[in-house]
């Protein structure tokens, strides 16, 4: 599908971007604490539960895991569907286990809670892989993705298309911080889901309904769970190793947790977890099936397809009319933007908090404002900056560059989940265990890219052949079991936390206190602008909301099991 949009195609596009734009102006306009850090970094802490959902689902979904996930589909079924049935899931984790910790401490990041919970040294840890790795993946691999929807899909240029997708996300996000991300995530989010809706829908219109679709793939194809040996994504990495990934991701980056940050209080911030749950149940049916859409209509000499990454622009291509194609561009953008202005703010939040204030500690609430401006700014020169190298990477270096969250994944967890269930995990134990880690995660990295996509550089039968091909979902679970034990037992033979430096960030110490404004476990300084802003935070926790989200999140855990029934031959 190249440069063939219809005039009307290019009037709902051209919508699309005067939607946007004017949702991010209007959303820095309505904001009266837009000039404190607050207001810029978490959007005065004043955000709803639709709000919140909305951007927690559309954020995770960047162009390239749109296109992605319907190109897996096409070449191997839905199984790939199980990171998204999963995620509604841990969802659900994140609003019920981790946010009314996030909340009551009154954090801006995740690295800044780690601070708390641990020492500053554990924060710069989570700083810095955060920043490099946002930089050289999903900033780099966004703007990518972005040259290539528009040279693809629009007949534009690849660095027009970059250039035009960088200045003009960069612009809103510099402008409106976090208030403005999210606001445009809720209006993208419905652009995505319409498009997307409308690709399966007349797909299989096109095809003869989802029974031919059933009888024309491949056996197997159909089912999320895969058996041992025969699959990226065997049953038993999906139920050991993917939590693994998935609880760092949806419960620990900042580039989600984020906006859980920005709620209102704890009530809408864990209902805008819930309602995210039941977003993720819908990738499944609107970005993997139609993948298999595009399978079976090969197979009926409907499509042509000259790579299974192909799936979802031919089948935009060829069964969509002018009008209905413009909207799903649109969806496509609004993917790739959605995720971009998230990573920008996300990353200049860590930038600001994380790095400047720690050198800066007496910094005012216009200077961080002003920072976090130009730190966005600049990353969008940086991502334009390396956007000639990834012309110089190999595909199989991309495949291992975007497996990196499989390897730095399981220390993070790690910290996380031991250190607000037990008070007497300590700093010392925190850190062995996210160095220990990152030695081992990159060590099996650094062997695999020496191996080489053939596999035979290393020794036959070798122990080290046998550590560079372990599965990667197996691997996530036992580098995050040999990470718990390190934090365990550094933990155990040295010196036990100070109640006051763990209370109220440990399920032990819950009711203790709140670990909020002017109290920082593990060393950290109370600054002016800090108990400023922290002081705003509000813990409503509503009986009433919570019995009401109990029952919507056995909503969601219904949806999932349904999903995994229904697809789900046996197997085993």
């Amino acid at each position: 599908m190249e440069a063939n949009l219809a005039a009307l195609d290019w009037a709902i596009i051209g919508l699309y971007f005067v939607g946007v734009f004017g949702v991010a102006v209007w959303a820095y306009r309505s904001e009266a604490s837009k000039d404190t850090a607050a207001g810029y970094f978490l959007g005065g802490r004043n955000i709803g539960w639709f709000v919140v959902g909305a951007s927690l689902f559309v954020s995770n979904i960047g162009s390239e895991h749109l296109v992605g996930l319907s190109g897996t589909g096409a070449d191997s079924g839905v199984a790939t569907a199980q990171f998204e049935l999963l995620a509604s899931l841990i969802l659900l984790l994140l609003g019920w286990v981790f946010v009314p910790f996030y909340v009551k401490s009154g954090v801006f990041t995740m690295p800044e809670f780690l601070e708390k919970r641990y020492s500053p040294g554990a924060r710069r840890y989570l700083s810095y892989i955060s920043i490099v790795g946002y930089v050289l993946t999903k900033i780099t691999v966004s703007l990518y993705a972005g040259g290539i929807v528009f040279e693809t899909l629009m007949g534009v240029s690849f660095w027009t298309g970059a250039i035009v997708t960088v200045l003009f996300t960069g612009l809103y996000t510099v402008i409106g911080g976090l208030r403005a991300v999210v606001y445009t995530d809720m209006l993208q989010m419905f652009v995505l889901i319409i498009g997307s809706v409308l690709v399966t829908v007349l797909g299989l219109a096109e095809l003869g309904g989802w029974g031919v679709m059933t009888e024309t793939v491949p056996e197997g194809f159909m089912s999320v769970w895969q058996p041992l040996g025969e699959s990226d994504f065997p049953w038993t990495g999906i139920l050991l190793g993917a939590p693994i990934t998935g609880i760092w991701y949806w419960c620990t980056d900042q580039y989600i947790v984020q906006r859980t940050l920005a709620a209102r209080n704890i009530d809408n911030a864990r209902r805008g977890t819930i309602f995210g749950g039941y977003l993720k149940l819908l990738p499944l049916f609107i970005f993997v099936i139609p993948g298999l859409i595009a399978y079976a209509l090969t197979q009926t000499g409907a499509l042509e397809l000259e790579s299974s990454d192909q799936a979802l622009p031919a089948l935009v291509g060829a069964i969509l009319p002018a009008g209905i194609r413009g909207i799903v561009v649109a969806g496509l953008l609004a993917a790739l933007m959605s995720s971009l202005s998230s990573v920008f703010n996300a990353t200049s939040t860590l930038v600001t908090w994380d790095v400047y204030r720690e050198w800066k500690p007496d910094a005012s609430e216009g200077q961080l404002v002003w920072v976090g401006r130009a730190s966005t700014a600049a990353l969008t020169v940086v991502g334009l900056a390396f956007i000639p190298l990834m012309e110089n990477i190999s595909n199989t270096l991309y495949a291992y560059l975007q497996s990196v969250q499989s390897y730095i994944a399981p220390p993070i967890a790690a910290v996380f989940i031991l250190g607000l269930a037990w008070k007497r995990i300590n700093a010392k134990g925190a850190l062995a265990s996210l160095w220990a880690g990152f030695v081992v995660g990159f060590g099996r990295l650094a062997l695999e890219l020496y191996n080489g996509a053939e596999n035979d550089r290393l020794p036959s039968g070798s122990w080290l052949e046998a550590f560079a091909e372990f599965n990667f979902l197996h691997f996530a679970f036992v580098l995050f079991l040999f990470c718990v034990m390190v934090l365990v037992g550094v933990s155990a033979v040295t010196q036990e936390p100070a109640t006051e430096d763990v209370e109220g960030l440990t399920y032990g110490t819950a009711e203790a206190g709140t670990g909020s404004a002017g109290r920082h476990g593990g060393g950290g300084t109370a600054t002016e602008t800090e108990t400023e802003t922290e002081a705003d935070v509000d813990l409503t926790d509503d009986p009433a909301w919570r019995r009401r989200d109990l029952l919507l999140s056995g909503g969601v855990i219904a949806g999932v099991v349904a999903c995994w029934i229904y697809f789900s031959p046996l197997v085993f």
